[in-house]
């Protein structure tokens, strides 16, 4: 289903932001619309105001973080206030911000300037592997690594498994495991706090499907399907894998592939004839 929206339109504040001394120093008035998806239905049942997001708060919030910060761009102002909402105030699932600056200094006569963004927390599946050193340490390590990511929160974990090497098998045995996060981080920037984890965690990249200390893969993230020089989203083998569905089956045995259509269940349950 769909999120209901709470909406805060034209809230006026004066502010220092801007590319010249003069807008930091003097400051000037922005504009500031906020549209912030969340689920009313509970309050909607209940009547309890703590029972939803209080818009007022929330634009006492944005008041704030606009006053007390400045910043050259808007773009930086808009993406530092969704960022700061989505982390701080509780039931917001996405926040869609616009940002005008009706006194923007251009020397031609126009009525406003503005910055729209939408923001949003994701949810990836990240599969977790070491067959070298203390494994079982270094998965736990790794877990607590990711939940301390900036903006990014572990939710669940899987039980650790052992399954034989995929690909080359002429090596120690692998300690398997899956978790699911939250994260405001975007694929590639989120790959790139796997690829320093594993880095701080000893994994060179000798042997393809050789031993390792970590290996850390998103296997989905939302529903996205997407491919890049670095990445493939869902990750191209994790349907041929049982050390990836058996424990991704114990905490999202219902999450669809949004390429094949099949749950992981159903993967599992196909990987087994």
């Amino acid at each position: 289903m769909k999120p209901d929206k709470i909406k805060i339109e034209d809230l006026e504040v004066f502010a220092n932001h801007g590319v010249f001394p003069e807008e930091n120093v003097l400051g000037q008035k922005f504009v500031v619309s906020a549209v912030m998806y969340t689920d009313t239905r509970r309050a909607g049942l209940t009547d309890e105001l703590t029972a939803s997001i209080h818009y007022g708060e929330a634009s006492a919030f944005i008041t704030e973080y606009l006053k007390s910060h400045t910043f050259k761009l808007l773009e930086k102002v808009a993406e530092g206030l969704a960022e700061e909402m989505l982390v701080r105030i509780a039931g917001l699932q996405k926040v869609q911000i616009e940002i005008k600056k009706p006194w923007a200094p251009v020397g031609l006569p126009l009525k406003t300037v503005s910055v729209e963004i939408e923001r949003e927390w994701h949810t990836a599946y990240i599969a977790l592997g070491s067959n070298m050193g203390d494994s079982r340490s270094i998965l736990e390590a790794a877990v607590q690594a990711l939940d301390e990511i900036k903006n990014t929160k572990v939710e669940k974990v899987s039980t650790f498994i052992t399954t034989p090497p995929y690909g080359v098998t002429d090596q120690p045995d692998f300690l398997n495991g899956c978790l699911k996060l939250s994260t405001l981080l975007y694929p590639e920037e989120l790959l790139k706090e796997l690829n320093r984890i594993e880095k701080e965690a000893g994994r060179e990249r000798i042997i393809h499907w050789g031993p390792r200390t970590l290996d850390l893969d998103i296997i989905f993230y939302d529903d996205l399907v997407a491919e890049t020089d670095t990445l493939c989203i869902p990750h191209v083998e994790m349907h041929k894998r049982a050390f990836v569905l058996e424990p991704l089956h114990e905490i999202a045995p219902y999450k669809r592939h949004p390429v094949y259509g099949k749950t992981v269940r159903e993967m599992l349950e196909d990987l087994r004839k």
